[in-house]
């Protein structure tokens, strides 16, 4: 194990009735690699699987952004039995560095039962009653009606379509979102 991966603690950030948001533990590097290596599940997050050390180097990063600005997107835990979900979380993008970003990636297992829906409110919450941002958003690929849905059930609005490039790949994307009124 890497030594930055002994300081992963899990410290619980947002509970709901059916998960916990926690920061991630070392348990969590191997499914966390699992979940990224799943060509489903990135279908819409660049299309190409993660390596393990990939995967180990986002979460890694993702809970050092979260230990330095009090908000990240962690890991999602369901509370009957422990099971590692997924991510949920704020972030800040480079396409809009002036808003907070809210976003998930669950294990293919775990779709369909609401757990992104849950776990997504509850960071809204918390962006808004905690962090005090006036805005928040949602990015997604245009043709990802999972995450779409998502949005509209948490409440966040068509904002604007764009075209936004990663990594040198350009995609037609889709933003929603809510402000704090």
């Amino acid at each position: 194990m890497d030594i930055a991966a002994a300081q992963l603690r899990g410290s619980v950030i947002l509970t709901t009735a059916r998960l916990k948001l926690r920061r991630f533990l070392p348990s969590d590097l191997e499914p966390f690699a699992a979940l990224n290596a799943d060509l489903e599940v990135m279908r819409y997050l660049g299309g190409a699987a993660h390596t393990r050390a990939q995967s180990t180097e986002i979460l890694l990063g993702a809970d050092r952004c979260f230990a330095e600005s009090g908000y990240g997107k962690i890991a999602v835990e369901r509370v009957a039995d422990g099971a590692f979900l997924g991510t949920c979380g704020l972030s800040v993008e480079s396409w809009y560095p002036d808003d907070l970003e809210i976003g998930w990636r669950l294990a293919r297992a775990y779709w369909g039962f609401g757990y992104a829906s849950e776990a997504a409110a509850s960071w809204m919450s918390y962006a808004f009653e905690v962090l005090k941002a006036p805005r928040v958003i949602s990015i997604s690929d245009a043709p990802n009606v999972r995450s779409i849905s998502v949005m509209k059930k948490i409440g966040l609005r068509f904002d604007h379509a764009a075209r936004l490039s990663e990594g040198g790949e350009s995609f037609d994307a889709v933003v929603y979102s809510l402000t704090a009124e």
